[in-house]
């Protein structure tokens, strides 16, 4: 969903990412990336709440577990190489949080 710059970009932060080109998985269908983002201990990272929101939940009613699932609205933040500046300041402001189980909606960067 995001330009392989974004990755890129965090890499440098040394936030250890992968992207579903990298794991096999591009156009794959949505449960199989959350499945398998959990199986390696990887949080996700989507614009596509309504898909992966309701999966997660599912995932934790039917009592497994996810890393962690990072909401990037797009009414906040860009796909654009313009945007990948503010979207990894976002994540590395949650980076060192407890993210497993947890859905969070990324805030825009404070200026």
């Amino acid at each position: 969903m995001y330009p392989p710059a974004l990755a890129a970009t965090l890499r440098a932060a040394r936030i250890d990412v992968s992207t579903v080109a990298e794991r096999g998985l591009a156009g794959r269908p949505d449960p199989d990336v959350l499945e398998a983002a959990a199986a390696d201990g990887y949080v996700v990272l989507t614009e596509n709440v309504s898909d992966f929101a309701r999966l997660a939940a599912e995932r934790l009613t039917a009592g497994g577990h996810h890393a962690g699932l990072l909401i990037a609205l797009s009414s906040r933040f860009s796909r654009r190489p313009s945007g990948i500046p503010r979207i990894a300041a976002a994540v590395r402001t949650i980076a060192e949080e407890e993210l497993e189980d947890r859905v969070v909606y990324l805030e825009e960067p404070s200026e």
